[in-house]
C-alpha cells in the first residue's frame, strides 16, 4: 500500500517539487570543503537506532530501481545496494537529499523519506540484506590479465581503505565494494577522478587522479571480482554446480 502511494506521489512530483536542490558552490575542488563535516540531517540519523521492520516498508519505493532484493542493475545504471554498510548509505542519501551529491534521477526517491529516523530504518533493512552472487563483472576476451592487472593495483593503494574482500570500513564512511557491478564502478571512479562527484572523499580524489583508463577498467574488474566470506547470499536451492 505505501508503494503504491509513493509511487502516485512521485508521479506527481513535477508539481511537488521543481527538482534537487540548486547543486552547491562546494565540492572536492572547493576551498575548506570538508567531505564528511558533523552536523545536519546525515548526523541525527546516525545517532538513531535503525528498525528493520520498518526500513523495510521504507524501501518498497527503493526497490523499483534497485530492486527488492537490493541487487541493483549489472548495466551500471543502479548499483547493488544490499549489504551495504548504513553508514555509507546514511550518508549518501542524506547528501543527495541535501543536494551535495549531484543525482537528479534518485533525489524524487530520496525525498520521500521523511525525517532521519526513516533515513536510519532504511538504511538498516538494506544493511541486512545479503550480497548477491551474481552481479555485473568484467566480461572482456582479456578478463583474466585485466583482473590480475587490478588485483596488483588494488592491493597497492585500494585495500587499505575497502579491505581484502571488499568489506569496507563502516566507522570510517569506507563502502563495501564486493558484489559490486563493474560498470558501476567503473563509472564511478572515472566521475571521482574526474571531479564530477563533488561529495567523493578527497584522499580517494588524490589516489585515483593520475589513473589512466586502462587502469580504472582494471581495478573495477577486479572490484568486481571479489566476495565477503559470510555476507554474501546463500545459492539457490537447486541451481545447478559449476563444474
Amino acid at each position: 500500500m505505501k508503494l503504491s502511494l509513493l509511487l502516485v506521489g512521485l508521479l506527481s512530483a513535477g508539481i511537488a517539487f521543481a527538482g534537487p536542490p540548486a547543486p552547491h558552490a562546494d565540492g572536492i575542488e572547493a576551498k575548506g570543503y570538508k567531505w564528511n563535516a558533523d552536523g545536519g540531517e546525515k548526523s541525527e540519523a546516525l545517532k538513531l537506532k535503525g528498525d528493520k521492520k520498518r526500513g523495510e516498508e521504507a524501501y518498497e519505493v527503493c526497490g523499483a530501481c534497485h530492486l527488492p532484493s537490493g541487487a541493483g542493475r549489472p548495466d551500471g545504471t543502479f548499483p547493488q545496494l544490499a549489504g551495504q554498510h548504513t553508514t555509507v548509505l546514511i550518508k549518501q542519501m542524506a547528501d543527495i537529499r541535501a543536494g551535495t551529491r549531484d543525482n537528479p534521477t534518485m533525489y524524487p526517491f530520496a525525498a520521500t523519506l521523511t525525517d532521519p529516523q526513516e533515513l536510519a530504518d532504511a538504511a538498516a533493512y538494506i544493511e541486512s540484506l545479503c550480497i548477491p552472487l551474481d552481479h555485473g563483472k568484467y566480461e572482456g576476451a582479456d578478463a583474466a590479465a585485466k583482473i590480475a592487472q587490478g588485483k596488483e593495483l588494488y592491493e597497492k593503494q585500494c585495500l587499505e581503505c575497502h579491505g581484502k574482500t571488499g568489506e569496507g570500513q563502516k566507522e570510517k564512511f569506507y563502502p563495501v565494494i564486493a558484489g559490486q557491478h563493474y560498470k558501476y564502478l567503473l563509472r564511478q571512479m572515472t566521475e571521482i577522478r574526474d571531479g564530477h562527484r563533488r561529495n567523493a572523499n578527497p584522499d580517494m580524489v588524490k589516489v585515483i587522479k593520475p589513473y589512466t583508463n586502462d587502469q580504472l577498467v582494471a581495478i573495477s574488474a577486479y572490484q568486481s571480482s571479489l566476495v565477503m566470506p559470510g555476507a554474501m547470499c546463500k545459492p539457490k536451492a537447486g541451481a545447478a554446480k559449476k563444474k
